[in-house]
Formats: structure tokens, sequence, C-alpha cells
């Protein structure tokens, strides 16, 4: 878990971190020593708006994704990924620190994908008994 101070909507909040990157802070931190922000761009300064949206242009055009990425983008794709491993809405809404859920419920799209995975409560039902069935005669 990591806590975020003054992000989007100047709001505070706690999210999580990625096991893939847990080693990555203290190598960071003991390379270039912050102040006062985990990332700060030069001369120790908040990174602006254009700053950031440029780093994620570019890094987007290095991993040749011909699609404009936005941090809403990202943003986005992160809540939707989230719902799709089932992650409960009212944790999606803290994680990205809505207020309402109301706000939280845009991310509730529904992809293919995910619909296509859905098995109808009758095939559910009529495998198990041919599992049990089978079983039984054994």
């Amino acid at each position: 878990m990591i806590f975020v101070r003054g992000a989007k909507g100047k709001k505070d909040r706690t999210t999580i971190l990625s096991d893939m990157i847990v080693g990555f802070p203290d190598t960071y931190f003991n390379e270039y020593k912050p102040n006062y922000r985990v990332i700060e761009g030069p001369a120790r300064k908040q990174y602006s708006e254009t700053s950031v949206l440029n780093i994620i242009k570019n890094t987007a055009k290095k991993a040749d994704i011909s699609r404009t990425v936005t941090p809403h983008m990202l943003r986005h794709s992160f809540a939707t990924h989230l719902l799709e491993q089932g992650v409960d809405l009212r944790h999606i809404q803290m994680l990205l620190g809505h207020s309402s859920s109301k706000t939280t419920e845009i991310y509730t799209h529904v992809s293919k994908k995910s619909l296509a995975n859905i098995k109808s409560p009758l095939d559910r039902f009529i495998e198990s008994k041919v599992v049990n069935s089978n079983k039984l005669k054994k």
C-alpha cells in the first residue's frame, strides 16, 4: 500500500503498489534522495501536468503504442482491470479516492471478453449434476 498526498482533485488517498516493483522504491530513494515528493521534477519541484503527460506519451511511443495515452486512460484501465478481476466496487472507489460511488460506476462498462466468460446458472447447475452423478456411478 502507498499513500498519495494531493493526487487528482488535490485529494489524499491510499492505493496499491505492484509486488513486481517492491524493491524499486529503495533503489530509487538511494539513488535520487528525494526531499519531499517521491518523484520530483527538475530542481526538486512537483512535475507539471504537461510533464506527466509528455512522460506517458513518450513511454507509449517507446512501447510502440500508436494510440494516444493519457494519465486518465491509465487510471481508467487500472479501475477496469480491478473490476474484471472481481474486486468489489467499494474497494475500487477507495483506491481511486472517489467520495461518491456514482463516480466509480463510470468504470463499470462491461467488456465483451468479460461477458463471454459468464456461464449461465443453468449450465453450472447441469454441470454440477453431471459431475456428481459420475462420482456416484464410480
